[in-house]
């Protein structure tokens, strides 16, 4: 293994303990044989820039070995792309430089030998200057992988969206006898009638439920994400239904209007569980390790 400064090296959800040969995710260490993990911190070393097979060839396995070099090194790559859950064709860590070698194209953050963290700008991720580097990586979400927002922006996104809900039902109970002529109007008798009743049982249902995940995002409640998804078939069946409402304001809006607003409702139940996991990591994680 080449030698390094730093012990440990950064890079989305995974950290590379470079002294103990170990690879974690989350604080959980990924099995990776020893090969795979010294291809690893040869890229590591000289990340974002190519490194040759033939460098790799020379760093693995020394001139007196005698193995079928390119079998070895492409089973290596291999077993170090499944363990980071990468793949050659739509890389996010280790990319294919065809035919001559491979680049390390992740950001990475360097923890010292103190227990700083710093980013190279102007050196390489371990100490060589020649080769410079991108900036520091943001937190990542550990299943989603995205950049982690403020919880108090995610927090507040989803109360809005269940404001926008609370007031939807609260406006349709108390416009009934319209809501009862709009839909008289292209279903008239007991078509009308149904969707009466169906905008009473609804919002009914829906009012209390809105102001328990009102109050549960207001109080901070730890448990929320957990809850949510057990209770998500109920809000996705509740949202799909009411993402029809703006059909009942056609002659106000207009058909397109009502069908570009109801393409945008049928997906916001996703978006509010997104936000959710978003908010409330440690419980999920909690629960799968």
């Amino acid at each position: 293994m080449p030698s390094f400064t730093a012990k440990i090296v950064r890079f989305g959800v995974f950290e590379a303990d470079l002294v103990s040969g170990e690879l974690r995710k989350n604080g959980i260490r990924v099995r990776l044989q020893e090969q795979p993990f010294q291809v690893l911190a040869a890229l590591l070393e000289d990340a974002g820039e190519m490194v040759t097979r033939e460098d790799l060839r020379q760093r693995l396995w020394p001139s007196d070995t005698f193995v079928d070099f390119d079998h070895s090194l492409n089973t290596a790559v291999n077993k170090l792309r499944e363990a980071l859950g990468d793949t050659a064709s739509n890389p996010r860590f280790v990319q294919t430089v065809a035919r001559r070698g491979y680049r390390f194209i992740a950001p990475v953050a360097v923890v010292e030998s103190t227990g700083a963290e710093r980013t190279p700008t102007q050196e390489n991720a371990l100490g060589d200057e020649s080769s410079p580097l991108s900036t520091q990586p943001t937190a990542v979400h550990p299943e989603l992988e995205v950049p982690l927002p403020k919880r108090g922006l995610t927090r507040g996104l989803f109360a809005l969206i269940q404001l926008m809900y609370l007031i939807f039902y609260v406006v349709a109970l108390a416009r009934l006898g319209e809501v009862h002529r709009v839909a008289d109007s292209f279903l008239p008798g007991w078509g009308a009638t149904t969707i009466v009743v169906a905008v009473m049982i609804t919002a009914g249902v829906g009012i209390p439920l809105r102001l328990f995940l009102l109050s549960a995002v207001g109080f901070d409640h730890l448990a929320l994400g957990e809850k949510f998804r057990r209770l998500f078939p109920a809000i996705l069946g509740l949202d799909q239904l009411w993402a029809a409402a703006p059909f009942l304001l056609v002659e106000l809006i207009g058909f397109g209007a009502a069908f570009a607003v109801c393409a945008a409702l049928l997906y916001l139940p996703f978006a509010e569980r997104t936000l959710v996991r978003m908010a409330y990591i440690g419980r999920q994680l909690a629960k799968t390790d």
